[in-house]
């Protein structure tokens, strides 16, 4: 993404879906911005994991998930390009769920971190054919949500491993 493709404040603002899909600013970065995205997601986690259950969690993230697939496709539409990198909240999201299942000290995070950045950008199967052949909210969306499915995988095998 060039600095000349990175939608600018008044983007952001021009509708609601723009501000969600664009990760309430985090996505504006010319570099990197899905790594932003995701520390965003995990800046913000503990203001949501502090005020809610469990259950009240998995039920926002479930509407998150639902209402991002919205939001992100009006936003690529509105971009011209459904998958746009400024883009993040199918980072943001997915990672949230993570850190949900994820022990809550830094290293375990940080490994998490860097796992759902690894299966993000590498996008194994299906995550590719989420990301090729669904072009649309949907597809943005669950393609990120499989990394965080492989992510919490190698996690749990760790934490099996080093039990």
């Amino acid at each position: 993404m060039t600095l000349a493709s990175v939608p600018s404040l008044r983007f952001l603002l021009a509708h609601p879906a723009h501000l969600v899909a664009c990760g309430f600013g985090s996505g504006l970065s010319p570099w990197a911005p899905g790594t932003f995205g995701t520390l965003f997601a995990w800046a913000s986690f503990p203001l949501l994991r502090s005020s809610m259950s469990d259950f009240e969690l998995l039920g926002l993230l479930a509407f998150c998930f639902v209402g991002g697939v919205l939001a992100v496709h009006k936003t690529g539409v509105d971009l011209g390009v459904i998958d746009h990198g400024s883009i993040v909240w199918d980072e943001i999201v997915p990672f949230w769920l993570v850190l949900l299942f994820c022990p809550t000290n830094w290293l375990w995070q940080t490994m998490a971190f860097c796992l759902f950045r690894f299966f993000d950008i590498s996008k194994p199967q299906p995550a590719r054919y989420f990301d090729e052949q669904v072009k649309n909210g949907f597809g943005v969306m669950t393609d990120d949500l499989v990394a965080a499915a492989y992510t919490l995988l190698v996690l749990a095998v760790l934490r099996f491993v080093l039990a």
